[in-house]
């Protein structure tokens, strides 16, 4: 999960009596955009930067974004904790995922076959997301916190910026594994952050770290292991928003 693109337009674009329904934008930088008179009914927004540092969305004078984050927080249980402070409020949060994906990959094991090598629109399908949050941990935890010189395990699932940001992708495995290959290597790397949490202090939690993004912005360990948790539910959330589309396609009558 990274950051839209810094491309702008020299001047902000404006459509004016423009018929965009269906319209699709991916990975596209719409901040501060002003809409005025426009029906949006049905329309579906994705915004995982919703609560960044600026982050606000403006619905007919209502800031909404604080009534989303509420509202995620209390349909995915254990959520909130991705904000923990301390050692103890972050084991409590990493194990409180580890539980919250264990009863989603049981909900996969008694899907059709095949479910988890199905993309929903285009998006990852559930093995490829298990693969993507195995790099992320690579790229905050083994690159940014442990500093490893070779983070990178092949079966991870870069993103599309990873190319263009001049990251090495001869890394990665251009094969796609077995679904039990990539569940033995997500476990692990669960495994890995659990293992690190169990004895982490608050003073090693204040120590400074490279961002694995850009090298010149420092991080520190705790805002490395906060976006880890920030990858991990937001993934869960997408796995299963598309989860609940295909178990709605393969029910009877669908």
């Amino acid at each position: 999960m990274t950051t839209p693109g810094e491309f702008r337009a020299a001047e902000p674009a404006q459509f004016v009596d423009v018929d965009l329904r269906g319209a699709r934008f991916v990975r596209a930088d719409l901040r501060d955009v002003v809409m005025r008179g426009v029906d949006v009914a049905g329309a579906d927004i994705d915004a995982p930067w919703l609560l960044g540092e600026q982050g606000s969305l403006w619905v007919n004078g209502v800031d909404v974004a604080p009534f989303v984050d509420a509202e995620l927080d209390r349909r995915f249980p254990g959520r909130a904790e991705r904000r923990a402070t301390d050692p103890d409020g972050l084991r409590a949060a990493w194990s409180s995922l580890e539980e919250t994906w264990a009863a989603t990959l049981e909900r996969v094991a008694t899907m059709p076959a095949g479910t988890v090598d199905v993309s929903v629109e285009g998006e990852w399908s559930f093995a490829q997301t298990l693969r993507h949050l195995v790099m992320a941990t690579d790229t905050w935890l083994r690159r940014a916190v442990l500093e490893l010189e070779q983070p990178f395990h092949p079966l991870g699932q870069p993103n599309a910026d990873y190319e263009t940001d001049g990251y090495d992708m001869s890394v990665f495995s251009t094969t796609a594994p077995s679904y039990e290959e990539v569940l033995e290597v997500r476990g692990g790397r669960m495994a890995m952050v659990r293992d690190y949490l169990a004895t982490v202090t608050a003073e090693e939690l204040a120590a400074t770290r490279k961002n694995p993004w850009g090298p010149e912005h420092p991080e520190t360990v705790l805002s490395c292991l906060h976006t880890i948790l920030e990858e991990e539910w937001e993934h869960h959330r997408y796995a299963v928003r598309d989860l609940d589309v295909l178990a709605a396609s393969s029910s009877p009558g669908a």
